[in-house]
């Protein structure tokens, strides 16, 4: 061992040459030998100190730096959101107002269309009449016809009689004078009778004129009419395929929601109800009420949608500024085992009483200590579904208690089996875990 350390101070003696280091005191001097393995020694040591300092330091201000950039992203998120939902209720207001004024106009449409038939109807009465009063007069110019001639074939075989009887004593000019007298009274019946039809004719060509015009214009209200049902019909779809699309990412079937929604309201709004136009005549159902109808239809899908979506957990439990989300929905490492297991919910860290609050409107079904979820909150909502929130440091709610989404019901803590201070999440179907992200991605898209 010696030796070896003998040729290895040779060897270093070159690069590093012994040193004394003189330590004098009052009365004596003396020195300490440094030989060249003992620098090498003391050299090596002190480079790895100032690389362990360097790494250390530069772990704690990579900490620093993350920890303000997460909070940075939590807080641009956090705007972006209330951005988002503001601009997404101006345009649910904006399209609820184009609703009603669809509705005002089409209420509009409808009271003109009514009035036109009626003015139908009322031309075709008169055309009805004016024949009637045609034929009446055709009939009465054909009995006095016949008449003039019964009253012409009797005065001549009155005369003949007279003539043959008497010896004729009327002279030739009175005769004539009589003649004459029926023939202007024959005329002038006949003139009157004459002028009455002309009257009727004409009266007649007005009434087919103004049915030939109001026939235009419902013709012109027809397409105004379906231009005005194409655009309701493609702005409601709009507004409900985006809804449709949140229920099916949820899991819910939008049927499932109009039923319920349906069953459970008192009664339904007057100006969602089903047009009824009572017809007469030969006149068929409108197939514009029937696509009003349809509309309606549609419209009370929308409320029922908007209904529904209120009572579905599509909110955070907890504010998005305040803390951060450590584990997601899925396979993981368990943190304390060590092994793969199925997580089946949200965890969220932050400090110790952090708020806790309801993602929906719902009824408390328990509140107090489970097991590994330490202090446990379950609220029941609509649909069969049921929110699960645990470790709660606190709990601001008791059983049977109904909550409003947004209602505090208890701190964030580290109960029951926890490696820390956090929220863990859950959300389940008919008894079955799923992924609470999609309902609240889902609320994103619609508030």
């Amino acid at each position: 061992m010696k030796r070896l350390l003998v040729r290895v101070n040779k060897r270093l003696e070159r690069m590093l040459p012994e040193q004394r280091l003189f330590l004098r005191s009052d009365n004596t001097t003396r020195f300490v030998r440094l030989r060249p393995a003992s620098q090498a020694v003391g050299i090596a040591g002190g480079a790895v100190f100032f690389a362990w300092a360097v790494i250390a330091t530069s772990i704690l201000l990579m900490d620093v730096i993350g920890s303000g950039s997460l909070r940075d992203q939590a807080l641009r998120e956090q705007a972006n959101y209330e951005q988002r939902l503001n601009q997404l209720a101006a345009e649910r207001d904006s399209r609820a107002s184009e609703a009603e004024a669809a509705q005002a106009r089409f209420a509009e449409a409808m009271a003109r269309i009514s009035e036109m038939q009626m003015q139908l109807l009322a031309s075709e009465e008169r055309r009805l009449e004016l024949e009637t009063g045609i034929d009446a007069i055709h009939s009465t110019a054909r009995r006095i016809t016949r008449e003039r001639d019964d009253a012409r074939a009797r005065l001549a075989e009155a005369t003949r009689t007279l003539a043959a009887e008497t010896g004729s004593t009327r002279t030739t000019a009175d005769r004539n004078r009589d003649t004459e007298q029926m023939l202007d009274y024959l005329l002038a019946a006949m003139e009157r009778a004459s002028q009455h039809t002309h009257d009727l004719g004409v009266s007649a060509e007005q009434a087919a004129n103004q049915a030939r015009h109001l026939a235009l214009e419902n013709e012109l209200l027809k397409d105004r009419n379906h231009m005005i049902f194409t655009q309701l019909e493609e702005a409601l779809e709009a507004v409900i395929a985006p809804l449709e699309r949140v229920f099916s990412s949820a899991g819910v079937s939008p049927d499932q929601i109009r039923r319920l929604v349906r069953q459970g309201a008192a009664s339904q709004s007057a100006s969602l109800r089903p047009i009824a136009v009572s017809t007469s005549g030969v006149m068929g159902p409108s197939q514009d009420i029937a696509r009003a109808n349809a509309i309606l239809e549609r419209m009370g899908d929308v409320n029922a949608y908007r209904q529904g979506v209120d009572r579905l957990p599509v909110a955070r439990p907890v504010s998005s500024g305040a803390v951060r989300q450590t584990s997601g929905f899925g396979m993981r490492r368990h943190p304390l085992t060590g092994r793969n297991t199925m997580h089946s919910g949200l965890d969220w860290a932050g400090p110790r009483g952090t708020p806790i609050a309801a993602s929906a409107d719902g009824v408390v079904k328990q509140a107090g200590r489970q097991g590994g979820y330490g202090n446990l909150v379950v609220i029941q909502h609509d649909f069969g579904i049921e929110t699960y929130y645990a470790h709660l440091n606190s709990i601001d709610v008791r059983v049977g208690q109904r909550v409003s989404r947004g209602q505090r019901i208890g701190g964030m803590g580290t109960t029951g089996v926890s490696t820390g201070v956090h929220l863990h999440y859950e959300v389940r179907v008919n008894g079955r875990a799923v992924n609470p992200i999609t309902y609240i991605r889902a609320g994103q898209h619609v508030f």
